[in-house]
């Protein structure tokens, strides 16, 4: 058996699934929705049974798990020990991955620029708006930047995404940790 067909089959035997399931809904985060497409197509041709995962977001998927609407749901932000017992509900890893921003800066190569975690804080705190601002410049000698404005983008719902970005940038900016924080959703300073 392929690994990835004994991790469904694992995963789907440990939420409850009956082996006479012929339709397995999940619903949750984004990120694993390709992972979670592929396997599903594996699992359907090996035991004729349709798994079906709707990408909503953490929240939604922890909301939906919850509500036991769903047969599995999964979560970019790992629930509680509480959260978990209250429910009723065990988690395990199954995809991991990262969060990686990106520009889009005429001129500058993909590849090319270089932001550190604390700069990267303060953009998203407002405190550094332009591209040749000195700190970002610092980071990359060499390199034009234009003085063009900084626009940030963020998810506004519940997101596992958020949840990862937001641990980062307090783990690098105490400024960050103390006006922002982390969580799966946030008041983003600079929206």
């Amino acid at each position: 058996m392929k690994l990835s067909h004994l991790i469904v089959s694992v995963a789907l035997a440990a939420v409850g699934v009956q082996a006479n399931a012929v339709n397995i809904t999940g619903a949750g985060a984004t990120f694993p929705q390709p992972v979670y497409s592929k396997w599903a197509g594996a699992y359907q041709k090996a035991t004729g049974n349709q798994v079906n995962y709707q990408g909503i977001g953490s929240s939604g998927g922890i909301k939906q798990i919850q509500a036991k609407t769903v047969d599995f749901g999964a979560t970019d932000a790992p629930m509680s020990p509480a959260e978990l017992n209250a429910s009723g509900l065990i988690q395990f890893p199954t995809v991991i991955g990262g969060v990686v921003p990106v520009v889009n800066i005429a001129g500058v190569k993909p590849g090319q620029l270089k932001l550190s975690g604390p700069v990267l804080a303060d953009i998203y705190m407002g405190k550094i708006t332009t591209w040749n601002d000195a700190r970002i410049q610092a980071l990359n000698p060499g390199v034009a930047l234009p003085s063009a404005k900084i626009t940030t983008v963020n998810r506004s719902d519940g997101s596992g995404t958020t949840h990862v970005f937001t641990t980062y940038l307090s783990q690098v900016s105490s400024d960050w940790k103390s006006k922002v924080g982390a969580d799966k959703t946030v008041k983003w300073p600079n929206a």
